[in-house]
């Protein structure tokens, strides 16, 4: 089965997909991770990366989606995979239908974490305390959220309109919202047969 979280920054997506990964067996793909990583290298690539993380804002499609296109390549992606911040903008969801159309792979189910902006600020604050990232600070947070209404927000209507859409409350409490979210699964994969 082949997933796509979308959902405000803090709305949970990266954890609810580790639960996922768990119950699946399919590995989750996180562009924000992988975007991570290449940040650290000490390259060209790695500083013009930062610069955009630094800012609040997003990769390039173009980047991402060829990130994205060899992961899908390695073996534990064939039986499905969660994916984690991607796509974010209706350009890269194009290039992923392009890319399953080529492939002949298929997208089964987008699940739409839904939450209140101020909660999401608190909660990331709070993770960034935790977790030490200097990715998310007040300043950072409010242009990821400004840049996930202006750009990944459409992403609602069009996978609304493909019918692969379902939205759950990602603020309840993490066992509640997986609860939610495995309804939701075993609903789909009925339907589909």
């Amino acid at each position: 089965m082949r997933i796509v979280f979308i959902g405000p920054p803090g709305a949970g997506k990266g954890t609810q997909c580790k639960r996922l990964v768990e119950s699946l067996q399919v590995p989750q793909l996180s562009t924000g991770d992988m975007l991570r990583g290449v940040r650290c290298q000490s390259s060209a690539l790695g500083r013009w990366v930062a610069e955009h993380i630094d800012a609040g804002q997003l990769a390039p499609d173009h980047l991402v989606m060829r990130i994205v296109a060899q992961r899908l390549t390695d073996e534990d992606c064939q039986a499905g995979c969660l994916f984690d911040g991607f796509p974010r903008t209706l350009v890269q969801a194009q290039l992923l239908e392009e890319h399953f159309e080529k492939t002949k792979l298929k997208l089964d189910l987008v699940l739409e974490l839904t939450g209140e902006s101020s909660l999401l600020t608190s909660r990331l604050l709070k993770r960034a305390e935790i977790e030490n990232r200097a990715d998310d600070n007040q300043k950072t947070i409010r242009a990821r959220l400004e840049v996930y209404r202006a750009q990944t927000a459409p992403l609602i209507n069009h996978y609304g309109e493909a019918g692969l859409l379902e939205s759950v409350d990602g603020t309840q409490q993490p066992d509640k919202v997986f609860a939610d979210i495995m309804s939701i699964i075993r609903r789909r994969s009925a339907a589909k047969g």
